[in-house]
């Protein structure tokens, strides 16, 4: 069976472009659903709404929600506390 080269069949996606949906995200960070709806709630990651209810998250927010996710896991820290060290960092 022939290989199908895909390297002229790229895709980019630029940064700030909300592409990923909630549980595909979940997936990848490895955070749960209803954490990221608690991240949203408080405004610590805020995805673009498509439609009412559909969240919509881009790479940079996938960035920071696996520093969210090792703060969490690695460091102990509860959400409040994850909230005051991104507003430090701006």
């Amino acid at each position: 069976m022939k290989k199908i080269q895909t390297k002229h069949f790229e895709v980019y996606i630029r940064p700030h472009e909300p592409v990923y949906i909630i549980s595909v995200v979940a997936e990848i960070v490895e955070i749960p659903i209803w954490t990221l709806r608690k991240l949203d709630d408080m405004g610590i990651v805020q995805p673009k709404r498509i439609g009412k209810k559909t969240r919509c998250y881009s790479q940079e927010q996938l960035k920071v929600l696996k520093y969210v996710h090792y703060l969490m896991e690695e460091k102990g820290v509860n959400i409040s506390g994850i909230k005051m060290i991104l507003e430090l960092h701006g």
